[in-house]
């Protein structure tokens, strides 16, 4: 039986984690902030997250491609970041480099592990 909580799942369990964020922000703007069309937007967005992470821990093919996709982009948005970014270099000033530089590699280590496990780009034979 394979594990579920592991590193190769990491996307998955992230698209899990934003899908209860946005249930609980669901809530609280309809609840407490009493907004009535704004938590349907976010519904949605829960919505799909809750079902990317399903699918993914499920070895869906295509939920492990968007998962992929969507760690890649937050890697290449860090590593950007690293040089051109000024608004978050103005949040964490001179912390700014030791929390980024750690991130980047964090999350292309993740997106490598992710796309090797789940064989997301080897060849059928």
């Amino acid at each position: 039986m394979q594990k579920k909580l592991a590193l190769h799942n990491s996307f998955d369990w992230l698209m899990a984690l934003l899908s209860c964020v946005g249930a609980v922000a669901v809530l609280q703007t309809f609840i407490i902030g009493k907004h009535y069309i704004i938590p349907t937007v976010i519904l949605v967005l829960t919505v799909l997250f809750g079902n990317l992470a399903w699918f993914g821990l499920h070895k869906r093919k295509w939920a492990n491609l968007v998962n992929f996709w969507i760690g890649f982009l937050l890697t290449a948005h860090c590593f950007f970041a690293l040089f051109w970014s000024v608004k978050y270099r103005a949040i964490l000033g001179d912390q700014f480099e030791l929390v980024f530089v750690p991130l980047t590699l964090v999350l292309c280590g993740l997106t490598w592990l992710y796309a090797n496990h789940n064989r997301l780009f080897e060849q059928p034979r």
